[in-house]
């Protein structure tokens, strides 16, 4: 009798960790699951696949990670399901979907925006400016044809072959600007390369202490620079944002980002600058101060906003520029 208990008991304890192991395996399993999460705002800045965007709902700053399974989707008529990352600008308004991770950021399985105005009016603007390119350099291959004509009886052939083909390269040229209007081209660029363009205004708005919100004197300064500018050929906007010493700086990183942020959304709602004008904005946190930070005055000089009006050498050339304002 001791000996059938004792065989019982060992089966007993052989069954238990095989009942017990699908338990644990699903508490574990339920543990792990993802939680998810949806945001939807501006994009202030972004560095890689890494983006902070400000929450419309309540201001916050959140930050959203994209990677190669990222659906980025264009909404709308003509939508394009699929769009590449370098589309997702800061000023662009976006919704985004996926998981919170262990850093509380979220992954995004989906992003989704509606710029189909913006994206047209870009694609244009490119396919302008490259056509003006050829059209000038056409001209100036027709022009050194007729001189080296003009200088040497014995080249004359080869200055008038030069010249033709300088007229085929502007005819073909004006051909590509009357097909602007279909030439509809996904945002995949974003132009950045500041050391094309030259300055021709500039002005500065500045903020409260421990505040990104616009002034009536920072409003009036960003309506004057816009007013007074208004005739400049091709003209791109560079919006820089700063902060004084005060507080950490991890804190006023993201204080210059809402600042430049505010002009931005300023410029585009208020002051009539479609969105494909601006350049991409940037705060620069405590860095770059205008003044010491020693005393009050210092530092109020220091929590700014720096909006430069630029336009591109190239067009520069080509057109009479506004003289910058004060």
């Amino acid at each position: 009798m001791k000996l059938v208990r004792i065989a019982f008991l060992s089966v007993v304890c052989l069954y238990l960790p095989t009942a017990i192991t699908p338990v644990a395996v699903a508490e574990t399993n339920h543990g792990a699951k993802a939680t998810k999460a949806k945001i939807a705002g501006t994009i202030t800045s972004r560095d890689g696949n890494t983006i902070n965007v400000v929450d419309k709902k309540d201001g916050s700053t959140k930050v959203v990670n994209v990677s190669d399974t990222t659906q980025i989707q264009r909404d709308g008529f003509l939508s394009q399901k699929k769009m590449n990352a370098t589309a997702l600008v800061p000023g662009l308004t976006i919704t985004a979907k996926g998981t919170k991770n262990a850093e509380g950021q979220i992954d995004a399985k989906k992003v989704s925006f509606r710029p189909d105005a913006f994206a047209v009016t870009v694609a244009q603007e490119q396919q302008i400016t490259a056509n003006k390119t050829a059209v000038a350099h056409a001209q100036t291959t027709a022009d050194q044809g007729v001189s080296n004509a003009a200088a040497a009886q014995s080249s004359a052939d080869q200055a008038q072959s030069t010249a033709n083909q300088g007229v085929a390269s502007a005819e073909a040229a004006n051909k590509a600007a009357a097909a602007n209007a279909v030439a509809v081209k996904a945002v995949d660029q974003r132009v950045s390369n500041l050391g094309e363009y030259t300055t021709v205004a500039s002005a500065g708005v500045y903020f409260a202490n421990n505040s990104y919100k616009l002034t009536n004197n920072g409003k009036a300064a960003l309506d004057q620079l816009i007013s007074s500018n208004s005739n400049v050929n091709g003209y791109r906007i560079e919006i820089a944002g700063y902060t004084s010493s005060t507080g950490p700086a991890t804190y006023n990183q993201k204080l210059s980002e809402r600042r430049v942020a505010a002009v931005a959304q300023y410029l585009r709602e208020n002051a009539g600058v479609p969105m494909w004008r601006i350049l991409v904005p940037a705060g620069y946190g405590e860095t770059q101060p205008a003044a010491s930070n020693d005393d009050s005055k210092d530092r109020a000089l220091n929590r700014r906003v720096e909006v430069r009006i630029m336009v591109s050498k190239g067009l520069q050339a080509d057109s009479q520029v506004a003289s910058a304002q004060p």
